[in-house]
């Protein structure tokens, strides 16, 4: 278990479900003590199906446990105001892919963890949001198997 780094990115496919839930959860997790971000291969931008918005269950399920995400906007790799990230977390195969490219010259630790994408599931609501909420639950069990538990004064 290593302590959390100064910068971490999390990167999925277009920004909307995976990896700003993984952001919001580490920020939840530790606070100000890691700046984190997240961003996408692509943003959606432009498909008909696209409004800007965060994903509806996405706002759902991580209200549940606290976490805001109103206020997200996708973005991708190119949208990133810093790039220089002690960590890069790929939630996707192809977010990967274009993270190794992103650390080609530069210091910076790849991890890939295969995440499924809920929005894939089809069904009633609460069926959809317990995928939802299975990926979110995993992401923080990872999230606090990789970092540790957050300690709190006294505690």
């Amino acid at each position: 278990m290593a302590s959390p780094l100064g910068a971490v990115l999390f990167a999925c496919n277009l920004n909307r479900v995976r990896s700003p839930m993984a952001a919001g959860l580490m920020r939840r997790l530790f606070g100000a003590r890691v700046f984190t971000d997240s961003c996408g291969l692509h943003t959606g931008r432009g498909r008909a199906d696209d409004d800007g918005l965060p994903d509806p269950f996405v706002l759902v399920v991580m209200d549940e446990v606290g976490v805001d995400l109103t206020g997200h906007r996708p973005k991708n790799f190119d949208d990133l105001e810093d790039d220089s990230f002690d960590l890069v977390i790929s939630l996707t195969p192809e977010a990967h892919h274009r993270a190794v490219e992103l650390s080609r010259h530069r210091a910076v630790e790849l991890e890939y963890w295969p995440t499924q994408d809920p929005t894939l599931i089809m069904g009633a609501r609460e069926s959809v949001l317990d995928a939802y909420r299975a990926m979110r639950d995993g992401l923080e069990a990872r999230l606090l198997a990789r970092f540790g538990q957050t300690r709190t004064f006294g505690g």
